[in-house]
């Protein structure tokens, strides 16, 4: 991302972060203020709007019948997708998926796929030939930086809103959804949390202005004090002594975060 006002401002948040303070006035450990909403998509199986600071997602559930894959003859499957366009921010262009949608997209994916918080066998319809196929389209609204944990957090919201359609004689997906939810364990319920480094300090839930500021991203993927999955980005590296520092602060930032995804329920 390069707009002006991120390179304007580069120089004020490396001079803030150098003295432990951000230019939102957060402290480097803590989250921008996170507001909820489900079933704001009336003609999806599931559906949520997340507000991250500035950073606005929309995500929507829609189902297909689809064949299982060999491996895994009965379990349906889920694809997550997320889509920058010229309304998400100035850096980015409607047309087609760009790196950094494929990026984010794949690291919010990994997370919910790697906590298998989905029983996915619960989702077949005929043994090995006709499975459900859950597919989460991200929409973001306003990008204001963090669109990792923000998708994430949209699309574990969204499918914690979502009910299974009903299929006609013929297992085809009818117009009408059951009252039957997901079939998801709560005890598994996974989350984002996403660092950026700016001159050897640590800090969490990146504003746009910060991200472009950074050299340095890693994502964890985590169940409660569990990691299920992480990605390291950009050209820089982290210490070890970094790193559990990461980890140790997501696992304070899991009850926090989750307390307010469960409030949905």
């Amino acid at each position: 991302m390069s707009s002006i006002l991120n390179i304007v401002n580069a120089d004020n948040v490396l001079k803030l972060i150098k003295e432990g303070k951000r230019l939102d006035g957060r402290n480097l450990d803590e989250f921008r203020n996170l507001e909820i909403k489900t079933g704001v998509i009336p003609s999806a199986a599931g559906s949520a709007w997340v507000k991250l600071g500035n950073t606005e997602i929309i995500a929507g559930i829609k189902f297909a019948v689809g064949s299982p894959y060999p491996d895994s003859p009965d379990e349906g499957s889920m694809s997550l997708n997320l889509e920058l366009t010229g309304i998400s921010s100035p850096d980015f262009f409607t047309g087609p998926p760009q790196i950094d949608a494929i990026e984010y997209g794949r690291v919010a994916d990994r997370a919910l796929r790697s906590s298998e918080f989905i029983d996915f066998k619960k989702l077949s319809i005929v043994s090995g030939e006709k499975v459900f196929v859950i597919f989460i389209d991200c929409i973001a609204i306003n990008a204001d930086g963090n669109l990792i944990d923000a998708t994430e957090f949209a699309a574990l919201a969204a499918l914690l809103n979502t009910k299974i359609p009903i299929l006609d004689e013929n297992n085809n997906i009818g117009k009408e959804l059951s009252s039957d939810s997901l079939p998801i364990d709560l005890n598994k319920i996974p989350l984002s949390i996403t660092f950026e480094k700016i001159d050897n300090k640590i800090l969490i839930d990146p504003t746009e202005e910060e991200e472009f500021t950074s050299n340095t991203r890693f994502s964890l993927g985590l169940i409660k004090d569990t990691i299920v999955s992480c990605q390291k980005s950009k050209g820089g590296s982290f210490s070890e002594d970094e790193i559990n520092i990461m980890i140790d602060l997501a696992i304070k930032k899991y009850d926090s975060i989750i307390k307010i995804i469960k409030s949905l329920i």
